[in-house]
Formats: structure tokens, C-alpha cells, sequence
């Protein structure tokens, strides 16, 4: 059986009426897809480890609690910049998330960044929640994990004003161009469903030449179902059509090896 990784899912508030509203409202509609569920059908499909992945205090301590008692899950806390205009210029909520980076199984901060395209919070509020997310990072010696939808051009100069960042831009669709930036900065790069469905040549392209050696899988489940299975919720159990799909796209790299080297890879950046 394949071992593999799922570095970024949202499985925490599964079964939940609270959480992120619009994960656990995704989740609704699969009552039957319980927390538990949703671990023992990854196990089974050789889901060797799952990152839980916060978008604000909330979901980032429902994450937390997810993992404890969940030997293959991990927790990432994360302020979306989608939420960040609810923490913008509040010291007094910043505190009280910055004490969870320091919680039991936490192996990351994230998901943070910056996101244009639908600019849920003011573009200054995501650059004050994404700098003040780094320097929590970096203060605990946590890797991030990165959003950034058309927002390169700003994203990169606050990445750069930094040392020592370690970290994942997570479902990467960008271009070939920001690929390049990222392996100089020695990013990782998550690929997840979309790749199995994108049309644009030139996407596709990005996909088949992130390095081995840099690539990360993922899932984001609930959302982003991979091809064969859209129109149903997503599981972390799909990561490995993911890996079934990169492998056939890189031709080069046979399945078995590309699932190890991703899930060796996740396990190197998260100190799993």
C-alpha cells in the first residue's frame, strides 16, 4: 500500500456546529462523514498523516483538540486572511491565539497570507495578520503554511523581509514565474485536486515540474474534489488520486516513489 500525506485538510469540524462556517456547512451536507469516519477511511486508503488546518482562534483550537487524541493528525492554527479583518489592530485577540502556537501536536501556523481575489478583509488587515503570523512562527520555530491568491506582488517583499521562514504555499495554482521564486526561497509547493482538473496548459505545466524533492500533497477536503469523484465531498482519503494523478502527469516518476518522497517531505518540513 502506498504511504501518503495529507498536508492540508479541514477535517476538524466535521459533525460540528461550530468551526469555520463555511467547512463546517460544506460538512453538513455528509452528516454521515464524522471526525473518526473521515480518520479511519484515510488509514485505510494508507493515509499515513493528516495536518488539521485552522482558519481563525476558533477553528485553530477545534484543530488542536482534533489532533490530541487522533494519533495520525497534527494541527496547524492559522488566521485566513479572509478572517483578518476580525483580528486586525485587537492586540487582545492576538494575544489569545498566539498562545496556541505553543499547544501539544501544533506543528505549524497557518493558513495565513494574503488573498485579492476576493478581498473578504481590507488588504491592510491581511498584511498585518500575515506579518504577525511570521513572526509567531518564527518565534516558535514553526514552518507556515501559505495562501496567496493574486497577491504575489505584495506577498514576496514581506516574505523577503524576513529570515529563516520555512513553509508550503498551499494549493499552489500560480505561475511558472512564482514557482521559480518560490523554489529560491526554498518553499515548498501543495498540490491538491485542482490539479486534476485544471485546463490551462500552462498550469499544467507548473504542476509537472515542481521538483520532487519540494513537492507537498493535499487535499483541503472538504472542498476541491478531485477528478473522478466532483460533486461529492471531499475526503482525505483522496489524497492518493491526487498522487495517481501527478505521477501519470510527470511520466518520469512512478507512484510508489512520488508518495514516499511527498509524504518523507511532509514529515521533514512539519518535524513529524
Amino acid at each position: 500500500m502506498l504511504e501518503l500525506f495529507d498536508t492540508h485538510c479541514h477535517i476538524q469540524s466535521a459533525g460540528l456546529k461550530v468551526g469555520e462556517r463555511s467547512t463546517r456547512e460544506l460538512w453538513a451536507k455528509a452528516p454521515e462523514l464524522t471526525g473518526d469516519q473521515l480518520v479511519a477511511n484515510a488509514a485505510e486508503a494508507g493515509v499515513t498523516g493528516l495536518i488539521c488546518v485552522g482558519c481563525d482562534h476558533e477553528d485553530s483550537q477545534l484543530a488542536i483538540d482534533f489532533a490530541k487524541t487522533r494519533d495520525i493528525c497534527w494541527a496547524s492554527v492559522g488566521i485566513h486572511p479572509h478572517e483578518a479583518q476580525h483580528y486586525a489592530g485587537n492586540a487582545d485577540k492576538q494575544a489569545k491565539f498566539a498562545s496556541l502556537a505553543v499547544q501539544h501536536k501544533v506543528v505549524a501556523v497557518g493558513e495565513c497570507g494574503l488573498d485579492y481575489y476576493y478581498e473578504h478583509s481590507p488588504k491592510a488587515a491581511q498584511i498585518e495578520l500575515l506579518k504577525f503570523q511570521i513572526e509567531l512562527a518564527l518565534k516558535h520555530d514553526l514552518p507556515l503554511i501559505f495562501h496567496v491568491r493574486e497577491a504575489f506582488d505584495d506577498f514576496w517583499p514581506i516574505f523577503d523581509s524576513y529570515a529563516g521562514i520555512r513553509g508550503v504555499l498551499h494549493s499552489f495554482t500560480d505561475t511558472a514565474e512564482n514557482l521559480a521564486k518560490a523554489m529560491e526561497r526554498g518553499l515548498y509547493i501543495g498540490v491538491n485536486g485542482i490539479a486534476t482538473f485544471a485546463k490551462d496548459p500552462a498550469q499544467i505545466e507548473v504542476y509537472r515540474t515542481i521538483p520532487l524533492q519540494k513537492l507537498l500533497l493535499e487535499t483541503d477536503a472538504p472542498f476541491l474534489t478531485p477528478t473522478p469523484y466532483r460533486g461529492t465531498i471531499n475526503e482525505s482519503k483522496r489524497v492518493g488520486t491526487i498522487a495517481e494523478f501527478m505521477a501519470n502527469l510527470r511520466r518520469d516518476e512512478n507512484l510508489e516513489n512520488l508518495a514516499a518522497t511527498t509524504t518523507s517531505n511532509a514529515r521533514a518540513l512539519f518535524g513529524i
